[in-house]
């Protein structure tokens, strides 16, 4: 008895009466009509009703009546009972048919609920997602598959949209864990957007992993510094309770759990997640590899990796998405390898694009554990004999002097190479010593490193000496004559204009770029380490002191932590320059696999 009454009452004529008023010039009903339909209490038979009405006269809905279709798209259908939902979607589809003017508002419509909503505080989000956000989600995906249905060019008009409602970067990792998540539903049912909707999601994503300054040093930095003060926390306050505690937090997130502290690096890690995930399950069919499948995945990925990732300067970890997918296949990684080949030596890609693909290809031979001697070798030997090629082109010629705007692309391949014997020299010894040391005698790096050009002048110094310490112990060059020379060079005394002496030092002219560098986001490192090979000092190697000085912390797995340059930005491109331009054609594919079943 203490139960209010439900709400049932409706004012007014029915739709096609209101319609004829309308026409006639009497808009007080078709007012009452759209104020009804807005009625944040409406009830699930309400709903019905009208729907079911405006379906009757769906071919009389012309563009004068714009303003009411719109508060008929905003009807609270998702999560209602399946009556709604299928009679919701009836709607859609006879809406779309008959007049197609209305397309872009139902696809906005759509689109519009990819995210959680923004008026449901976190904690009260969480404690829903076991149930409705997924039940949301997929009733959402229905709705577009069914659009796509009634109107094959769905795509063309899809990806504007999709683009224009991609939450900031600043949004909570929620909001963008579940648009991203959506947005990848959307490439499996439409695969004509696949590459476009990689291309809008890593853009988004090298936005975050370039807007921190310094990236991995702060995100270290940010993380050890949570430890330190939970640890002194923990002491000054043994056996107090923290009554304020918010269990939503992520600067409350307790240290050794997977949430990052640094709110850019927890975005970041959640879209890695999301990302890693998709391309397991797309490449996968039953827990095996499709290789059809895979192989279309990966040139998707590399066309992106081409247009995006690649002219990006100082990126830490968008880019470990193809060192994933490579790790799934031999093949796959000396597709990867060939395609960075044919970058560095084509002198048709600007110069500053080759000297990013020997950093690849340098990088990825060092770093991918799944790569064999084998693969290196041959790497190897393709980038060695072209560079004694280089040397025989220039080292008689009017510019065969150490320039780095003159021979950027030939310092980055000679860096590129001492990086990868610097990690793999082990495993080309091994086994046979004899033929591993004939091996790399063969390749005459004394050449390399006695040429005109100079490169131990300009390659980093860390790798310098380390390459020189390596080499030495195998006898294959002698390289501290030239770096004792190249240091009096590059060290000169300027007289101060306030006294004293000034020393300037170029320490990294390249402005050298790893991109494999160590990985240090939690969640998703967990894909990444099995395939990683982290850095060994070799303890049998003389290395002279400066070398010697930045090893010694057993704490670090770089030899380079602080060498190289941690800018923010890229190369030929500012953060804001990642916008996409994204068309493609339309296309309505296969049915979902089991990436979209991934409860939130």
């Amino acid at each position: 008895m203490n139960t209010p009454p439900l709400k049932t009452v409706r004012f007014g004529g029915n739709v096609v009466a209101t319609l004829a008023k309308f026409k006639q010039g009497d808009t007080s009903d078709y007012e009452l009509l759209k104020h009804q339909l807005a009625d944040p209490d409406i009830k699930d038979a309400q709903i019905i009703n009208w729907l079911q009405e405006f379906r009757n006269c769906v071919t009389q809905l012309s563009k004068d009546h714009e303003q009411l279709i719109y508060v008929a798209l905003r009807l609270p259908w998702l999560g209602r009972s399946p009556a709604v939902v299928e009679e919701y979607l009836s709607f859609l589809s006879n809406l779309v048919s008959a007049q197609t003017v209305y397309l872009r508002a139902c696809l906005k419509m759509v689109v519009s609920n990819f995210k959680p909503s923004e008026f449901l505080p976190v904690c009260v989000d969480i404690l829903i997602t076991q149930y409705d956000l997924p039940r949301s989600f997929d009733q959402c995906h229905q709705a577009l598959q069914l659009i796509g249905r009634y109107v094959p060019s769905t795509s063309c008009f899809l990806m504007p949209i999709l683009i224009d409602n991609f939450p900031f970067v600043q949004k909570s990792s929620r909001t963008l864990e579940c648009y991203v998540h959506n947005l990848l539903r959307v490439a499996v049912y439409i695969p004509s957007l696949r590459r476009d909707v990689l291309e809008l999601i890593i853009s988004r994503m090298l936005k975050l992993d370039v807007s921190v300054s310094a990236p991995r040093g702060e995100i270290e930095e940010v993380e050890e510094n949570a430890v330190q003060q939970e640890l002194k926390g923990e002491q000054e306050e043994e056996g107090l309770f923290d009554m304020d505690e918010d269990v939503c937090s992520v600067k409350s997130s307790p240290a050794g759990t997977n949430v990052m502290v640094h709110p850019v690096a927890e975005r970041l890690d959640t879209l890695m997640v999301v990302l890693l995930a998709f391309i397991k399950d797309m490449c996968h069919v039953n827990s095996c590899l499709d290789v059809e499948r895979t192989k279309d995945l990966y040139k998707d990925l590399v066309g992106v990796f081409d247009k995006l990732i690649l002219p990006t300067h100082a990126s830490c970890h968008v880019q470990y998405a193809l060192f994933y997918l490579c790790s799934f296949r031999l093949a796959l990684a000396e597709a990867f390898l060939e395609h960075l080949w044919r970058l560095l030596q084509s002198p048709s890609h600007p110069a500053v694009l080759r000297q990013s693909a020997a950093g690849y290809m340098g990088s990825f031979l060092a770093r991918a554990k799944f790569l064999p001697v084998a693969t290196v070798r041959a790497c190897l030997d393709l980038l060695v004999p072209w560079l004694h090629l280089y040397i025989d082109s220039q080292d008689s010629g009017s510019r065969a002097y150490c320039d780095i705007t003159l021979h950027g692309p030939f310092y980055n391949a000679c860096q590129a190479v001492f990086y990868t014997l610097i990690f793999r020299h082990r495993s080309i010894l091994e086994g046979n010593m004899k033929k591993g040391l004939a091996y790399l005698q063969s390749l005459n790096l004394e050449r390399i490193v006695m040429c005109q050009l100079n490169p131990l002048k300009v390659c980093l110094p860390a790798v310098t000496n380390m390459f020189a310490a390596i080499t030495r112990k195998y006898q294959l060059v002698f390289c501290y004559t030239i770096i004792e020379r190249n240091n009096r060079h590059i060290l000169p005394v300027v007289r101060s204009s306030v006294g004293g002496d000034c020393v300037s030092t170029n320490t990294n002219p390249l402005d050298s770029f790893f991109p494999f560098d160590p990985y240090v986001l939690k969640r998703s490192s967990k894909l990444i380490e099995p395939l990683y090979q982290v850095w060994e000092e070799p303890a049998d190697t003389e290395v002279d002191t400066v070398t010697t000085k930045r090893c010694s912390d057993a704490d670090e797995d770089d030899f380079l932590r602080g060498e190289t340059p941690e800018t923010k930005g890229v190369m030929g491109m500012t953060p804001g320059s990642y916008e996409s331009h994204l068309h493609s054609p339309s296309s309505v594919g296969s049915p979902p696999i089991s990436f979209l079943q991934r409860p939130f």
